[in-house]
């Protein structure tokens, strides 16, 4: 899959081209709109991007546990090394351990909330100028369909490529919603 990404300044337009893309056959898991203006979106029912997603928490909080890791196996290694588990016994090498593995965590988890997501960071002039931004995952399949919805909407401005969410993710989502849709 690749993911294409379009900078639009009008949602109606945007809504119009997801019904389109979505009619030739991308499911819309594989269509997401980023946007400040969450109520214009919502409003207009196009799939947005997550909140947690939007922002590098994903990344900060696996830097953070990695960092805790190295930290908490430092403290074991020295606890073991001056032969504090010998004299007291394992448990309060461990508890530090644990406790800094779990800051370090949460500590980059916090990091990351604060910084717009790596692959979105290109686009925070354009999300500040009240533009939204329009990315989608087409398998090589379906840029045909792509090609074809986005050449009949001018407004949409094509701003490059990148990679995309894995195919085992959407075909998980496109079930998960064919099975909501008929649970009782």
């Amino acid at each position: 899959m690749k993911r294409h990404y379009y900078i639009s300044d009008d949602l109606d337009d945007l809504e119009v081209i997801e019904h389109k893309l979505e009619t030739a056959g991308v499911s819309t898991p594989q269509i997401h709109v980023l946007s400040t203006d969450d109520s214009g979106v919502q409003q207009r029912r196009l799939n947005q991007v997550e909140p947690v997603l939007k922002k590098d928490v994903v990344k900060g909080t696996t830097l953070g546990a990695v960092v805790g890791a190295v930290g908490a196996a430092a403290v074991l290694l020295i606890a073991w090394k001056i032969g504090l588990t010998e004299t007291y016994t394992w448990v309060p090498a461990i508890f530090l351990s644990v406790i800094i593995l779990g800051f370090c965590t949460w500590e980059g988890g916090l990091i990351g909330i604060h910084n717009p997501h790596a692959d979105f960071k290109r686009f925070q002039a354009d999300l500040s100028a009240g533009k939204h931004i329009l990315f989608v995952d087409v398998d090589p399949d379906q840029e045909s369909s792509l090609r074809h919805v986005v050449t009949a909407h001018p407004k949409l401005q094509t701003a490059g490529e990148g990679a995309s969410t894995p195919r085992w993710v959407v075909t998980a989502q496109n079930t998960f919603t064919r099975f909501m849709h008929l649970a009782p």
